[in-house]
C-alpha cells in the first residue's frame, strides 16, 4: 500500500491511497475459508461448499470491508506518523466510474488542516479581575438573617409590620386556595401593607394581585398557581388570617456560635462577623474566577486571528451529521460551531505551548475534594481518607466522569495560568456592584 499527500493550500489537502491485491488477497481468502466451513447451502454438505460459490455469494462483500479496514487503518497510521493535525476526519471524495472487480484500487480523502497561529497569554489590553469583598452592610445584615433564622417564633393576636402572618389566599373563580406565609419585606404595594397592619386572627382581606409582591415568583408560590397563570393574573383575591408570629432575634451568644460553626470555633460577636466575611468572600471568588475565564476566553476567541478551512468542514459537518443535511443547513451548523471550535484550537496551543497536564494523581485528589464538599452538604463534615479513596475509585471508573471532572481541573489549571501571566487588573467590589457591573 502507497499512501501520499498532495497539499492544495494551508489549510487542505489530498492524500492518495493506493491498494494492490497484495495488500488485501490473503486475508480475503482466509475469512472466505472460513466462510465455506460454516456455510449452509442447500444441497452441499457443511464444510464442502464450492468455493466459487463461496465467492460468488460472499466475495465482493468481504473484499469491500476488508479493503475499507486496510485504508482506515493504514489511514490513521498514516495521519499520525506524518504528525498531521487534521479537523474533523478525512473525507472520501468520488470517484467516477469506481469498480470493485479490478484487482488494485485507487482512493482519495479530503483533509481539513488546524491552522497554524500564536496565542500570546501577555494580552495587550488588561483583563479585569474582580475582588470581591463582603462589605459590613453584607455582614450586618447575614448576622440579622441567622438571629432571625435561630430565633423563636412569639404568637400574637394583632398584626404589625415586622410579624410574620400565616393564613389563606382565596378566589373561588380562578380556583386558587392555598396557605402559605406572609412577610412584610415581600410586599411591594403599600395599600396592601396598610391594609394588614391592626388585622387580628381570623379578619379577611382583600388584595389585589397586581404589583402585590416585589418579585413576581412571590405570586407563585404564595397562591399556589403556575408561572404562566401568574404572570396574567389581575384579580381580587382574599386573604382569612390565621395565626400572627414575631420571629424574636435570637442572642449572639456561645450557644449561637457553637451551632453554627461547633464548640468554640467562634467566641465572639467580632470573630463571627469575620468568619462570615471570610466565607463570603471565598464563595464570591467562584464567580470571580468564573467572570475572569469567560473574559479571558472572549479576549482570546476574539484578539486570535486565524483561518480555517471552511469549505471542508461544512462539507464533513454535511456528510457525517446523523441526518442528511442540505448545504443551506450545514453551512447554519457551521456558523453556530465556528466559535466553539476556534476557543477549542486555542485552548488547545495553550495547553500545549504551556504544558499544561493532567496526572491522574491530581484528578484523584480533585475528586475526592468535590466528594468532601458534596458530603460537607449533608452534614458529613469529616469523612475518613479510606472512604474517600472508595468514593474517589468508584468515580473514576465512570469515563463520563473523568472526562468531566478532567474538564473542571484543567478549567482550573488554566485559570491559575491566565492569573499568571496575562494582562490584568485587580479591581474590588462589593458584590452589589459586581452583579450591576457584571449582569446590569
Amino acid at each position: 500500500m502507497n499512501i501520499t499527500k498532495e497539499q492544495i493550500d494551508e489549510l487542505n489537502a489530498v492524500v492518495k491511497v493506493a491498494v494492490t491485491k497484495d495488500d488485501y488477497q490473503e486475508k480475503v481468502d482466509k475469512i472466505l475459508k472460513d466462510y465455506r466451513k460454516q456455510a449452509n447451502i442447500p444441497g452441499f454438505r457443511k464444510g464442502q461448499v464450492p468455493m466459487g460459490l463461496i465467492k460468488k455469494q460472499y466475495g465482493k462483500a468481504v473484499l469491500v470491508d476488508e479493503v475499507n479496514k486496510l485504508i482506515q487503518d493504514n489511514l490513521n497510521t498514516y495521519l499520525t506518523e506524518e504528525k498531521l493535525d487534521v479537523l474533523g476526519n478525512p473525507l472520501p471524495k468520488q470517484q467516477d466510474g469506481f469498480d470493485w472487480d479490478q484487482e488494485d484500487f485507487d482512493f482519495e480523502f479530503e483533509l481539513g488542516l488546524a491552522p497554524d497561529f500564536e496565542v500570546p497569554l501577555k494580552t495587550k489590553k488588561a483583563i479585569t479581575n474582580y475582588r470581591i469583598v463582603a462589605d459590613k452592610k453584607m455582614v450586618d445584615e447575614q448576622v440579622e438573617r441567622i438571629q432571625k433564622q435561630y430565633g423563636k417564633l412569639v404568637s400574637k393576636t394583632e398584626v404589625s409590620k415586622k410579624d410574620e402572618v400565616a393564613g389563606t389566599f382565596k378566589n373561588e373563580a380562578e380556583e386558587i386556595d392555598n396557605k402559605t406565609t406572609l412577610e412584610f419585606n415581600m410586599l411591594k404595594s403599600k395599600k396592601a401593607i396598610d391594609s394588614l397592619i391592626g388585622k387580628k386572627v381570623g379578619d379577611t382581606v382583600n388584595l389585589k394581585t397586581k404589583g402585590l409582591f416585589k418579585e413576581d415568583n412571590f405570586l407563585t408560590s404564595v397562591l399556589g398557581i403556575s408561572a404562566d397563570k401568574a404572570e396574567k393574573l389581575n384579580v381580587e383575591v382574599s386573604f382569612t388570617i390565621e395565626e400572627v408570629n414575631e420571629r424574636e432575634p435570637a442572642e449572639l451568644n456561645q450557644e449561637l456560635f457553637d451551632k453554627l460553626f461547633g464548640p468554640d470555633a467562634i467566641k465572639s460577636e467580632k470573630e463571627l462577623k469575620e468568619r462570615i466575611k471570610e466565607d463570603s468572600e471565598k464563595q464570591f471568588e467562584q464567580q470571580s474566577d468564573q467572570k475572569l475565564l469567560n473574559d479571558v476566553t472572549e479576549y482570546f476567541i476574539e484578539n486570535t486571528k486565524f483561518d480555517l478551512p471552511s469549505g471542508f468542514l461544512t462539507k464533513w459537518i454535511q456528510m457525517t451529521g446523523e441526518n442528511p443535511l442540505t448545504e443551506e443547513q450545514a453551512n447554519e451548523e457551521y456558523e453556530k460551531s465556528e466559535k466553539g471550535l476556534r476557543y477549542q484550537l486555542i485552548e488547545g496551543k495553550i495547553i500545549k505551548d504551556n504544558d499544561v497536564q493532567i496526572q491522574f494523581d491530581e484528578l484523584k485528589e480533585f475528586a475526592k475534594g468535590f466528594i468532601k464538599s458534596q458530603m460537607a452538604q449533608y452534614g458529613q463534615l469529616n469523612p475518613q481518607e479510606e472512604e474517600l479513596d472508595n468514593i474517589a475509585s468508584r468515580v473514576l471508573s465512570n469515563q463520563d466522569e473523568v472526562k468531566r471532572l478532567s474538564e473542571q481541573l484543567m478549567s482550573q489549571k488554566l485559570l491559575a495560568l491566565y492569573k499568571e501571566k496575562a494582562n490584568l487588573k485587580t479591581k474590588e467590589v462589593t458584590y452589589e456592584n459586581f452583579v450591576k457591573e457584571v449582569y446590569g
